[in-house]
């Protein structure tokens, strides 16, 4: 009997969280990398894998090639999304329904960087530094040398360390943000919304051209605490929770049951220094109702 032959669910569960969390790294996608997943699983389970030494590194790999496929053939639609783009958020913590390989490289911060990337570079970076893979099979995936590999997994990090925010404050202290910050916005409290932001804060919103969302970066904090008191009053939200998403505290609102945006913020000496406001429909669906 091949190895196919005994891929069971339970063998196959125990890789999951490596497959989909290699193509959510590189499509920055819920959706896109559970599809990636199904067809990974697909495609195992109708092949001779007997002589497959190391299953974990060959079904990763095969994530990989088709993560990249789909990148690049999303390109266009990437460079023409209305606005900024942020990430699909991943569930994570006590609510996600299944086990999920988490780490700083899957944070929003670091997949609206990843999102500045080439495909190639993307790739690269992910299997070499998350996964550890040698840059002769990354070369495989990429269909170059082991040299263009390094080089390219090279420029990605260098790109991604100038990008990065300094270490940001705990899960515990982004909750206590946001929560204060709800609360000055409902109360219409600009000042009290102000003190909790830096003074060159910056607000990103993702509406994907699908619901209202600023069409560009918002920057200072007088200018966000505005914005935010005055979206407020126009959507009328009647609920909001805490949740996980990414490894991060988020607040997820809501209105007559449906979820209309989801807040993540990075945070410095106290103070917010970058708010993200994902507000895409499309992109919140996965979440689910209150």
């Amino acid at each position: 009997m091949t190895l196919a032959g005994m891929l069971a669910e339970a063998d196959w569960q125990s890789h999951r969280p490596a497959v989909f969390g290699t193509a959510y790294r590189i499509l920055g996608s819920v959706t896109e990398a559970e599809d990636v997943a199904q067809e990974v699983w697909l495609r195992a389970a109708d092949a001779d894998l007997s002589e497959v030494r190391d299953l974990r590194a060959w079904l990763v790999t095969l994530a990989a090639r088709m993560s990249y496929n789909v990148l690049k053939s999303a390109r266009v639609r990437r460079e023409a999304y209305v606005g900024p783009w942020l990430p699909e958020p991943l569930l994570t913590g006590p609510d996600a329904s299944a086990e999920v390989l988490l780490d700083d490289s899957v944070s929003t911060a670091m997949l609206v960087v990843m999102e500045r990337l080439s495909p190639a570079e993307r790739v690269a970076l992910v299997l070499h530094d998350v996964f550890g893979f040698p840059f002769g099979r990354i070369a495989e995936v990429l269909g170059n040398t082991s040299a263009a590999s390094r080089k390219l997994a090279s420029r990605a990090r260098a790109r991604v360390a100038g990008a990065e925010a300094p270490p940001g404050a705990s899960r515990a202290d982004a909750q206590r943000v946001l929560e204060a910050f709800k609360a000055a916005a409902e109360a219409g409290d600009v000042a009290g919304l102000v003190e909790l932001l830096h003074p060159g804060a910056v607000y990103v919103g993702d509406g994907g051209g699908k619901t209202t969302a600023a069409r560009r970066p918002v920057h200072g904090a007088q200018t966000i605490a505005l914005l935010m008191v005055r979206q407020v009053r126009i959507r009328r939200p009647d609920a909001s929770r805490i949740i996980e998403v990414n490894g991060q505290s988020a607040l997820a609102t809501y209105r007559g049951g449906e979820l209309v945006w989801l807040d993540t913020v990075e945070i410095a000496d106290g103070r917010i220094t970058t708010y993200r406001r994902l507000a895409n429909p499309e992109k919140l669906a996965g979440l689910g109702h209150i």
